[in-house]
């Protein structure tokens, strides 16, 4: 919606502008809340970052429309989130292989971390242009090409995920609400890559 739309509404820009920042806090609850379940992160980040292109376009949701997304998601987004579980424990005994001074393990911890990275951020911009009927795999192949082609977006997400961690080191319940946040800058990301 446009400024003019805005203060025609009544509304000042700045309170627009506040209320899309606490739906984003709010929406981080509710991303913890669903992935409680281990492996449902992908769909709960799918389900979180529709609800927050639904605000933006100043589109009727809340809980009701987040849990229908999220059911619809978890659909395939399991078999992401153990995926993703997967590449985590591959990159855990990359580490372990650095640690244990085996020939090679630096360069196998570097490469295993770094894709550990990039499988990350392509799991996050899919979940960031998630719809009902989208199917994962085609959405993760977008994703991954998208990650390499737009290094700039990537790396935004990356600082995303660890400004996430550093506020989860220093006050743990900031981690909570701060996953929304997450989520707003994979659609923002997105939103940037598909307008140029």
């Amino acid at each position: 919606m446009t400024q003019a739309r805005v203060r025609a509404r009544g509304e000042s820009v700045f309170a627009d502008r506040f209320g899309i920042f606490a739906e984003c806090l709010l929406t981080g609850v509710w991303i913890a809340v669903a992935s409680l379940g281990v492996v449902t992160y992908p769909a709960a980040f799918a389900a979180g970052a529709r609800h927050l292109r639904r605000r933006t376009a100043h589109e009727g949701g809340g809980w009701r429309e987040f849990a229908t997304d999220f059911r619809s998601a978890l659909r395939g987004g399991w078999a992401v989130g153990v995926a993703g579980w997967a590449a985590v424990a591959f990159a855990w005994l990359d580490v372990q292989a650095v640690r244990a001074g085996l020939p090679g393990g630096p360069p196998a911890g570097a490469v295993g971390l770094f894709a550990l990275i990039g499988l990350a951020v392509a799991g996050l911009r899919a979940a960031a242009v998630w719809a009902p009927g989208e199917r994962w795999r085609a959405l993760l192949a977008g994703a991954g090409r998208r990650t390499v082609r737009d290094p700039a977006g990537s790396f935004l997400l990356i600082g995303g995920a660890v400004l996430t961690c550093c506020s989860a080191l220093l006050i743990a319940p900031l981690a909570v609400p701060v996953l929304g946040a997450v989520a707003a800058a994979a659609v923002a990301v997105e939103e940037r890559y598909r307008r140029r």
